[in-house]
């Protein structure tokens, strides 16, 4: 059975996620409340369009939100974005929400709400929702030197091998660099000694080619 992606609001970026994710064989529901977007959506074949507010229950009801296994939020409001991906986690039991937010001081709140997922508008927005709507913990950000170097986004969920152990004991590449750390409101420069905890968003710099090593490193995955 192919994979249900819903995407509320966004008309531009739901339009090239749409395509990509149809190209890739998935099943994908669009819900925005202008009919001229709508108008213009409907005409990509295999999209399934529906005009609505996609923060009212019922719209999403009738989108057939509990089918989805993915929600993705796109909407140019932070608020309903949210509510958004609440009812579609809450309500309609969504394994996967992914939320826009146009204000970075935000991201925090999102995800002590629930939100898998959270996009800030400041970023590459088109390239970080479609790895982030199938990947749980890792998100490629940016590729640097004709993509023989990344910044890649590690978040580490409570089941990471690597947790209470420090980064010298890890035993990363050293072509791989933690450069950074985002703990709950915190913002770390790591040292040798810095202890990883479950929940901490890394900041990856790696080579291309040891990219998927440092991942399963850290993921045990």
């Amino acid at each position: 059975m192919k994979k249900r992606i819903l995407i509320i609001g966004g008309y531009h970026k739901a339009e090239s996620l749409a395509k990509s994710f149809l190209h890739r064989g998935y099943a994908v529901i669009v819900i925005n409340k202008n009919p001229e977007h709508c108008h213009t959506l409907a005409q990509i074949a295999e999209l399934t369009v529906l005009i609505g507010d996609g923060s009212k229950p019922f719209v999403l009801e009738d989108a057939g939100a509990e089918k989805a296994d993915i929600a993705i939020a796109l909407t140019p409001f932070d608020e309903d974005n949210l509510v958004i991906c609440q009812l579609c986690k809450k309500r309609f039991h969504v394994r996967k929400t992914v939320s826009l937010a146009a204000d970075p001081e935000k991201i925090s709140f999102f995800y002590s709400m629930g939100i898998d997922s959270v996009v800030c508008a400041l970023s590459t927005i088109t390239q970080i929702v479609e790895q982030q709507a199938f990947l749980d913990e890792f998100t490629t950000l940016l590729p640097l030197g004709h993509g023989e170097l990344r910044i890649s986004e590690l978040r580490l969920n409570a089941n990471s091998p690597v947790i209470g152990k420090t980064l010298s004991a890890i035993g990363l590449s050293h072509e791989v660099i933690i450069a950074a750390i985002l703990r709950q409101d915190q913002h770390l420069v790591p040292h040798g000694d810095t202890v990883l905890w479950a929940q901490d968003i890394l900041i990856l710099i790696a080579a291309a080619q040891k990219e998927a090593e440092a991942v399963k490193v850290l993921t045990g995955r």
